[in-house]
């Protein structure tokens, strides 16, 4: 893994990529940040060394290099999933590659369904917590001492400074925003409703297919994260219908210019 950590890193850097303020991994339907920066150089994740390649859909599959608000970013247009057939490891290895890229923070995205009945469709969450239910860990195996420790701390995954700033932009941008537990799961498929009542049983607010393994990363690596949920659909077991892709897309689309204002004004007072 390290050998091909290095192999990855000359690919990038030789190509003028490296010294980014900021990691930015944008979920289903929300590669709409990419429009604010100043692109100096896009790379296809096909063209990069042991990198994954994106085979959802709604994932365009670019590392994006350039600037907003003076800030020079990195961002992932498209991420990997579990149910991709990919690993854990292979999840959560862009996150090392953008740490090893020089980021001091990581902003994350993802599309997911609202499991507390309060919260509605467009909406955006602001994860504060989260309840991992994927079988296996990004951190299994052998551990390099020197990205984190054996047991990296949790109590605190989404960084406190980064989520009061996102809740202040909120506020004055006039944006709604939740807080709540956002829930992994394997995927593909959705949910049943039984499964949906013990979700919310656990406390979770959402679900979703993602994030978790970035997020688990970026605690190991010392990296401080945040993330938000666009919440694309409600799942109400006792009265649920089936979602197509096209309506949660369509969703996402609907909540993204508010979490591209968002995290705009944040990498801005980085």
């Amino acid at each position: 893994m390290e050998n091909q950590l290095k192999e990855t890193l000359n690919f990038i850097k030789g190509q003028g990529v490296e010294n980014a303020v900021v990691g930015i991994i944008l979920g289903t339907g929300l590669g709409g940040l990419v429009e604010k920066i100043e692109i100096l150089k896009e790379i296809s994740y096909d063209k990069i060394p042991h990198f994954p390649v994106s085979t959802v859909e709604s994932h365009v599959g670019k590392l994006i290099y350039g600037k907003i608000n003076g800030k020079t970013v990195i961002a992932m247009q498209g991420r990997f999933h579990y149910y991709e057939g990919y690993d854990m490891k292979q999840i959560a290895y862009p996150v090392k590659v953008l740490k090893n890229l020089g980021i001091n923070y990581l902003l994350i995205s993802n599309a997911a369904g609202a499991v507390n009945l309060a919260f509605k469709k467009s909406e955006l969450m602001l994860i504060t917590d989260h309840i991992n239910m994927f079988p296996s860990n990004p951190l299994i195996g052998k551990n390099n001492n020197e990205e984190g420790p054996r047991f990296p701390d949790m109590s605190c995954a989404y960084n406190k400074k980064l989520n009061k700033l996102i809740e202040e932009i909120a506020q004055e941008k006039n944006i709604t925003l939740r807080k709540g537990v956002y829930v992994s799961v394997p995927g593909p498929n959705l949910e049943t409703r039984a499964e949906y009542k013990m979700l919310k049983l656990l406390g979770a607010d959402a679900v979703g297919m993602s994030t978790v393994p970035e997020v688990i990363a970026a605690n190991h690596l010392g990296l401080p994260c945040c993330a938000i949920s666009v919440l694309t659909d409600e799942c109400d077991p006792e009265n649920l219908v089936p979602v197509a892709l096209e309506e949660i897309l369509a969703a996402a689309t609907v909540a993204e210019p508010q979490i591209t204002t968002l995290y705009v004004a944040l990498i801005h007072r980085l």
